[in-house]
């Protein structure tokens, strides 16, 4: 029960932060585009799009837990989560306003995605056999 309970959640945040990602995407093609610089544009789209791998990535994570993946499985969504808000975050906050205050943020944003590539890949490792 727990496993279907985990599948669900990640389920669900994933296609969440999916959604979100192409709204704003879109919203940076269409709206962001007239108002800012060219280096400004370029951070908002590049948190957009990793914005969208973490996503699915979730979606891997939801497999993982619905196949017995246990405490890495649940790190690993947690890990890309916190990565998603603070990698993705500080590029949006770079791309709307051009200040730099949040850039030391960025990378351990990027250290959550590493940890929750690497949790995820334990997750893998040592599942049960059969599950």
């Amino acid at each position: 029960m727990a496993e279907e309970n985990h599948m669900r959640l990640w389920l669900a945040i994933g296609a969440l932060s999916g959604l979100v990602s192409v709204a704003l995407g879109a919203f940076a093609a269409h709206g962001l585009q007239a108002r800012v610089g060219p280096a400004e544009l370029a951070a908002f789209e590049t948190g957009a799009r990793y914005q969208m791998y973490h996503a699915l990535a979730l979606f891997a994570v939801a497999w993982a837990a619905a196949q017995g993946g246990g405490t890495f499985a649940q790190a690993a969504g947690w890990a890309f989560l916190i990565g998603t808000i603070l990698f993705s975050g500080s590029l949006y906050y770079l791309g709307l306003t051009g200040s730099r205050m949040l850039v030391l943020v960025t990378p351990i944003g990027g250290i959550g995605f590493l940890a929750g590539w690497l949790a995820l890949a334990l997750s893998a490792w040592t599942m049960k056999s059969g599950s």
